[in-house]
Formats: structure tokens, C-alpha cells, sequence
């Protein structure tokens, strides 16, 4: 989620073929498709010992109320993939600023690909801070829950600082998957990129990664470390 979220949004909602018109006394929906692709982050990290690439993407094809979301973000090195999952997701408007969602996540890894029921909702809160909020329900019962908060502070008409954090929970043990019961995960990012077109923008920043609890417990099993904080540079862009 981003500012380019928000201006893709705007955009579907004054453009002529997403406004209401009016017939015979009765608001109508155009049903003109419209797509949007945000790559929000795309970089290099490096740090705690560990250096590898990390990707968070998403876009939507459909109308002004009804829209496919496609998900997808995850890390890796050296061409070996750590982690990895895609999402499609049925979104319905339910204001102008707010979208529920249900549908697949797939994840690749770690671990053997295992598939969830996804649901949840999405969109700008007050003070202009974008949320994701989804729950997860696996096989045997498993459940996640995953946050996402983001914000955009605009320094100049260019520059743009953008922190974010994502927490991830857990209902249940997974060992396979290294992942504990509770708290599983919070990352933290601070990032600050220059638009050359509001499209295209390369950034640099600080990421803070952290597992707690039975995760922590595995990843210290493993032989990594719970956490720590990484250098990143990247690209972002969208169309």
C-alpha cells in the first residue's frame, strides 16, 4: 500500500467511467475494467550477516466496486528463495476509502507450499495511514493473522519518507515452517525514495526485523539470529 494506492483510487473514482450516472431517477455503476500494478518495494538487503533481495507487490483489475487483488512479496539469495507467497483476493468497496477481501494465499516457502483461506479488509484510516489487516486459515486448523500499517510524509514534491510495520501472529506450533504460537514476526521499515517520475522512484533505508516467542526459540535452533536491522536499497514503481 502507498500514496500511488491512494491516487490509483482517486483516479478510478473521478474518472467518467467509475462515477455514478444517473438514470431514470437511479444511480448506475459503469462497468468499465481498470487495472493498477504497484511495485512497492523491490530491493537489495544487507545486514546481521545476511544479504539477499526482498519484493512486495500487488495490483487490481476490475470496477469501481468490485476488483481482483493479486498479492505477493517474499525474500531470498542467491537464487534460493526463503520465502514466498502469492494471494488472489475478491475486494468489494464498502466506502470510498475501504475494501473487504476474501479469497487464496498460496505460500512457496519455507517449507512445503501449503494453501490458506484468506479474508480481511484494507484501506486509508484516518490521518492517512494505510492498513491491511488479514486472518488466515490452513490446514488442520491453523490460523495467522497478519498488519500492515504504512504512511507517505511528503519532505518535498520528490522526496517522500515512508515508514512502515508489519506483524505477523500465529495460532498455532509450526517447526516445520519455523514458526511459534503468538507473536511470530515484526518488521519495520524506514524508507526514503526521490520520484523521478511518480511512477519510478529509487529509495534507500532501514529495515528492523524481529521474531519473538517459539519463533525466535526456532530460529536461534537454526542458527540464526532472532533479528536484527538491514541496510536496503531498492526500486519502486507503478502503472
Amino acid at each position: 500500500m502507498s500514496r500511488a494506492w491512494t491516487l490509483a483510487a482517486l483516479f478510478v473514482a473521478a474518472s467518467p467511467s467509475a462515477a455514478a450516472a444517473q438514470h431514470d431517477g437511479h444511480a448506475m455503476h459503469d462497468e468499465a475494467i481498470n487495472t493498477f500494478v504497484l511495485v512497492d518495494q523491490l530491493e537489495w538487503q544487507s545486514g546481521r550477516g545476511a544479504e539477499g533481495i526482498s519484493w512486495d507487490a500487488r495490483g487490481w483489475i476490475g470496477g469501481d466496486r468490485d476488483r481482483l487483488w493479486l498479492r505477493t512479496e517474499g525474500t531470498g539469495d542467491g537464487g534460493r528463495l526463503h520465502t514466498g507467497d502469492v494471494q488472489a483476493l475478491y475486494g468489494r468497496a464498502i466506502s470510498p476509502w475501504w475494501d473487504v477481501v476474501a479469497g487464496v494465499r498460496q505460500d512457496v516457502r519455507p517449507g512445503a507450499a501449503q494453501a490458506w483461506a484468506a479474508f480481511g479488509i484494507q484501506g486509508l484510516a484516518p490521518y492517512r495511514i494505510e492498513i491491511e489487516a488479514t486472518g488466515y486459515l490452513g490446514a488442520s486448523g491453523r490460523t495467522q493473522l497478519r498488519l500492515e500499517a504504512e504512511y507517505e510524509l511528503l519532505i518535498t514534491n520528490r522526496l517522500v519518507l515512508q515508514p512502515l510495520i508489519e506483524t505477523d501472529l500465529s495460532g498455532q506450533d509450526d517447526p516445520a515452517r519455523g514458526v511459534g504460537a503468538g507473536l511470530s514476526a515484526i518488521d519495520a521499515g524506514l524508507r526514503l525514495r526521490y520520484e523521478i517520475r511518480r511512477e519510478l522512484a529509487p529509495y534507500a533505508g532501514v529495515t528492523w526485523h524481529r521474531t519473538f516467542f517459539g519463533t525466535a526459540g526456532h530460529a536461534e535452533a537454526a542458527g540464526q539470529p532472532p533479528g536484527g536491522a538491514r541496510a536496503v536499497v531498492g526500486l519502486r514503481c507503478w502503472l
